[in-house]
């Protein structure tokens, strides 16, 4: 069942947490609760009641568990970013299903976060998400890779169109380089940089780094 935990200041960030283990769910709000700047508004035990819930709440951000009933995690990502695009979506994940990982990216989730997260990562990575930046997971990362690098025959970056240039900034996306450093490492100034990124993310259809990561690793430049 729905619970309201608002409360907070109107400027604060506005969270629904949805996750169907109810001692997970609640050590979650309580989390939450503890940090400045985030008002946790609802809480729901299965991805239909999440999607239910932005829509009442009109959240910044849903933090989704993937593996629910009735509607799971990527089921619920989908929905919430084609009916509720002002909300952004953090996954929660366990690693038990590596392509739910792969999913929730290609469905839209901005970020990925483990359970044994702390209170102040899951917080950034809230603040992150509504900033319409990608937080991914040090470990959610290795485990997209291992999943990734175990596809047979990857595609060739030049069947998306995509230059040598713009192939070797993606391969430093996926390394985890920032755009200053990626600058630096090709002896380029960072607004070429970001000239290239625009113009990879337009030809493969991508909109941010998370989504640049996975698919970095489908090409085999992980």
């Amino acid at each position: 069942m729905a619970s309201s935990v608002g409360g907070a200041g109107v400027s604060d960030l506005r969270v629904v947490v949805a996750d169907d283990q109810t001692v997970v769910r609640d050590g979650l709000v309580t989390l939450l609760r503890l940090l400045p700047g985030i008002d946790v508004v609802a809480a729901a035990s299965d991805g239909q009641e999440a999607v239910e819930l932005v829509a009442a709440h009109k959240p910044d951000v849903l933090l989704v568990d993937l593996r629910m009933p009735r509607c799971d995690g990527v089921e619920a990502t989908r929905r919430v970013r084609a009916e509720y695009p002002g909300t952004e979506v953090v996954v929660l994940t366990t690693y038990s299903d590596d392509d739910s990982v792969l999913a929730a990216l290609r469905a839209g989730a901005r970020g990925f976060l483990t359970k044994d997260a702390d209170a102040e990562s899951i917080g950034r990575a809230l603040q992150a998400a509504a900033a319409g930046q990608s937080i991914v997971d040090g470990d959610v990362q290795r485990r997209l890779v291992e999943a990734s690098t175990a596809v047979p025959t990857p595609r060739d970056a030049a069947a998306d169109g995509l230059t040598p240039r713009e192939t070797e900034v993606l391969r430093l996306i996926a390394a985890g380089l920032s755009n200053t450093e990626i600058a630096r490492h090709l002896v380029v100034s960072e607004a070429t940089v970001k000239t290239h990124i625009n113009h990879l993310f337009a030809k493969a259809g991508l909109r941010d780094r998370a989504q640049a990561v996975a698919y970095a690793y489908r090409l085999g430049l992980g």
